[in-house]
């Protein structure tokens, strides 16, 4: 027989024993990881600690398109480099962190480099411009295209006597979309170095372009040197003769042409400024425009610039309303400024420049004839 002391003391332990097993099927969800009761058990207990500030989800990433800020340097552009990345990043791209890809031909230098890749967190891209796509085709009769260099040299025509420049705009007419680099992307936006960004650019041009089946947009419309050109017009005649199944319906000839297929009116868009549908330029009816004209040999016996060849191709082979003027960026490339016109746009996009003193209304713009254009008035 148990003496009363040891009887208390099973006593004690056989009631300790019920209570853990109490509390151990109370808690038992919890220990047993049964999410299902977990909120409801937590929220049930008086003075829980509850989580008073819980992580939110991130902000979604705005929409991007498949695109790219392309820009054609030299290294002793750096300075001017510099200045327009930073004014493109502070109005833009801080916010959109669209790659950049950068083309020389020559090796870009490790200083060039470091200096791009401090400005910016986006993808940066350095690439060699292949030799076939720069120099002079073996085809071109170069004392003929020296004469022609020697004679703009002594007119005074700018960069009449440079190769180098007749190199860049055939590279920029018909090459720079097909470099290795290029070819993953769809959309582009031109940068120059030692350009000027004057207003916040809040929506994205490539998004507002693809939903709005755009192929090319500019901000400076202007006159050519027309002794730069002086049979590029007969050439295009010829391409539309001998190839009228690849001219658009509803095209933009009133703009580059008067009338209506005459004489050219020397009107392009100012191409250092130009964001595009890469598509369109590797399509077979640019492809077939560009050859035309390459073959003609115009980029060396003459100086055809890379503006009115994409001005004039883009006006025949895509409709009028696929090409869009981007009024509301303000932009500044050497002493030709656009500045948006409207006090709304200026205003809410906290703009820089002087509406009063904007290219646009310019005796040498072109713009007024793209208005009227557009309209059906010209």
């Amino acid at each position: 027989m148990l003496k009363p002391s040891r009887l208390i003391f099973a006593v004690v332990v056989f009631l300790g024993f019920i209570s853990v097993l109490y509390h151990y099927n109370s808690f038992k969800p919890l220990l047993s990881g049964d999410e299902s009761n977990t909120s409801s058990s937590l929220s049930d207990l008086d003075g829980f600690p509850q989580d008073t500030n819980p992580t939110l989800p991130d902000e979604p990433a705005p929409q991007r398109a498949n695109a790219t800020l392309f820009m054609l340097a030299r290294n002793s552009d750096i300075t001017g480099v510099v200045n327009s990345i930073k004014q493109l990043e502070r109005r833009f791209n801080h916010k959109f962190h669209y790659p950049y890809v950068f083309l020389n031909n020559v090796p870009f230098t490790k200083t060039f480099k470091q200096r791009v890749l401090e400005l910016t967190d986006s993808t940066v891209e350095f690439g060699l411009i292949p030799r076939e796509h720069w120099i002079q085709p073996d085809w071109i009769d170069e004392e003929k295209a020296y004469r022609a260099r020697q004679r703009m040299k002594s007119l005074g025509v700018l960069y009449g006597e440079s190769l180098s420049y007749r190199n860049m705009c055939r590279f920029n007419s018909g090459f720079f979309f097909k470099h290795e680099l290029m070819q993953k992307y769809r959309w582009y936006w031109r940068v120059e170095p030692d350009v000027k960004f004057f207003c916040d650019i809040p929506q994205d041009p490539f998004v507002f372009m693809e939903e709005h089946d755009k192929v090319y947009g500019f901000t400076i419309t202007a006159y050519e040197l027309r002794a730069t050109i002086p049979t590029l017009w007969s050439q295009v005649q010829r391409f539309i003769e001998d190839r009228p199944e690849l001219i658009a319906s509803d095209n933009a000839m009133d703009f580059i042409s008067s009338p209506h297929g005459l004489q050219y009116s020397a009107c392009h868009f100012w191409s250092n400024f130009e964001i595009a549908d890469m598509d369109f330029w590797r399509g077979p009816a640019y492809t077939a425009f560009f050859e035309h004209l390459d073959l003609a040999g115009g980029f060396y016996y003459e100086r055809w610039g890379d503006a009115p060849v994409h001005s004039i191709g883009v006006s025949l082979l895509a409709r009028k309303d696929q090409v869009h003027f981007f009024d509301e960026i303000g932009y500044q490339h050497e002493n030709w400024m656009h500045c948006p016109t409207s006090s709304q746009a200026w205003a809410d996009n906290k703009c820089t420049c002087n509406p009063l003193t904007t290219f646009d209304k310019a005796a040498g713009s072109c713009l007024t004839r793209w208005e009227n254009t557009m309209t059906g008035q010209q």
